[in-house]
């Protein structure tokens, strides 16, 4: 499954306010005082953009419509859900789960707690991937959870094949339905469960492997806090450098990658260097690494003989 950056890499998703017992909004809602879209956000302790887009998701209505009926009544379920949305917003629940969904390359993805929630600067890993794929050829993402990268490569590159890889039933059941809601099918992005390799036949060979897998050490005290708190935990963390799952997908990679083939995964902002000397280790070739927008070093390249 793909992995959240360690601080102080590129940053997770906002996190929410702080709890704090003093806050308290106006005017709650009753059964006898129907409340508005426009009250309900301007009471809300939450930034404004994300109080809003809690009310979407609590009305089904779309932002243009609470625009121009802010000031009607709401029904009382949908004040109540609102309540519910920013009591756990306020928690510290990620906005994405709470919402359903998270875009990544302009692709909106469905999201829930069995997957991990795509970062921004993944997208550096499916430039990459769009940019080295000979035509025609197969690719391999190893730990897709929500199927952001492997969509993003099969909706770009309409010429490639793509299998995907979790050892999440239940994250490449997320995984499944979004290919379906971009429109592609088993033909041109497959799903196969297994953990790194497990899933790979042993003559399979790819011309391009990929992977953000887990690379947060154990015990990164950056696991107790912000988005990171809600996010399955084998999905962020791989030992006690965080390179475990690097190491196994490293160590196979000169069995599945055909000549010539590629392997590029994404790290920590601070694993450059150790992800390289795995890498040349398994005897990979042209061995090196890209920094992100940041300046960290994000991306690691190497390949098959």
């Amino acid at each position: 499954m793909t992995a959240a950056p360690a601080a102080p890499a590129a940053p997770a998703a906002p996190a929410a306010p702080a709890a704090d017992p003093a806050v308290v909004r106006a005017a709650p809602p009753t059964a006898d005082a129907p409340t508005s879209a426009d009250h309900l956000i301007a009471a809300s302790p939450l930034p404004r953009a994300e109080a809003r887009r809690l009310l979407e998701q609590a009305s089904g209505r779309r932002r243009e419509w609470l625009l121009a009926h802010g000031d009607e009544p709401l029904d009382r379920p949908v004040s109540e859900h609102f309540l519910a949305l920013e009591a756990s917003r306020i928690k510290g629940a990620p906005l994405a789960y709470l919402c359903g969904e998270r875009e990544f390359y302009g692709l909106t993805l469905e999201v829930d707690q069995a997957v991990l929630i795509p970062r921004p600067e993944t997208e550096l890993l499916v430039n990459a991937a769009c940019e080295r794929a000979p035509p025609g050829a197969t690719v391999l993402d190893l730990g897709t959870g929500s199927g952001a990268i492997a969509i993003a490569i099969a909706v770009t590159r309409a010429d490639l094949q793509v299998v995907a890889t979790d050892r999440s039933g239940e994250a490449l059941a997320v995984a499944a339905r979004n290919a379906a809601r971009h429109g592609l099918a088993p033909n041109r992005l497959g799903f196969r469960t297994g953990s790194w390799w497990q899933a790979i036949a042993p003559a399979e060979r790819f011309a391009l492997v990929v992977s953000n897998p887990p690379y947060i050490a154990d015990t990164d005290p950056h696991l107790a806090e912000g988005d990171l708190r809600f996010e399955p935990r084998h999905a962020l963390a791989s030992g006690s450098d965080g390179l475990d799952a690097l190491r196994e997908i490293a160590a196979g990679a000169p069995a599945h990658l055909a000549a010539g083939g590629w392997l590029v995964v994404e790290h920590g902002w601070d694993q450059g260097a150790a992800v390289r000397s795995l890498f040349l280790g398994a005897g990979l070739e042209d061995v090196h690494t890209q920094h992100d927008l940041a300046g960290h070093e994000r991306l690691t390249f190497g390949r098959a003989q």
